[in-house]
Order: structure tokens, then C-alpha cells, then sequence
């Protein structure tokens, strides 16, 4: 997990590589060595909080258009992946003054 996460968190502009919130999951158990690797501080949200990462939650929901809960993402091509990026990435956001987040 954090080799493959610190692959795709380097391909980021160093303005969205300050730090990152994340669940208090096992994926992130080794998030000392993420931060020395890639330079991002991680916190953890309390237990039983989302609302901490509210961003992340609204992701979800929007992911939830393309993909229902429990699908198995291993039948997508990154290719594929990247197109729904894009289009939720495209999105007019009402935290952007009802701009896409590229503006």
C-alpha cells in the first residue's frame, strides 16, 4: 500500500503534497515510512468521524455513480479509472465558485 500510494501521491503538484487525512485503517500502518519516502505528514481521523475528511466522504458518493459499493476495481483498466477521474475532477464544485477544480 504505501509503495503504490507514494507512486501516485509523487505524480502530484507539490501544493497537493502537503499532508493527508486518512481512516484509522491497517492500510496506513505504515505511514512513518510513506512521510520520510514522499515528505507528506499523515493524520488520523478520530474514530467514528467522518465528517474530519468531508471531501473524501463527498468523493465517495460522487465514486458511487460510476462504481456501486463492493466493486471489484481489478476489472478496470487504469485507463478507464483515469476517465472517471477526469470527469469528476471536471465537475463544477460549489467550493470553487461553481467552477471545475482545473479553473
Amino acid at each position: 500500500m504505501v509503495a503504490a500510494l507514494s507512486r501516485h501521491v509523487r505524480k502530484l503538484p507539490a501544493s497537493l503534497r502537503r499532508s493527508l487525512t486518512w481512516d484509522r485503517g491497517l492500510e496506513m500502518a505504515q505511514h512513518k515510512s510513506f512521510t520520510v519516502a514522499t515528505n507528506v505528514k499523515v493524520y488520523f481521523c478520530d474514530p467514528q468521524s467522518p465528517w474530519q475528511r468531508g471531501t473524501n466522504e463527498n468523493t465517495n458518493g460522487l465514486l458511487r455513480q460510476y462504481f456501486p459499493k463492493r466493486t471489484d476495481l481489478s476489472g478496470f483498466s487504469q485507463s478507464e479509472l483515469d476517465k472517471v477521474a477526469l470527469r469528476l475532477n471536471q465537475r463544477p464544485r460549489k467550493t470553487f465558485g461553481v467552477r471545475d477544480s482545473g479553473e
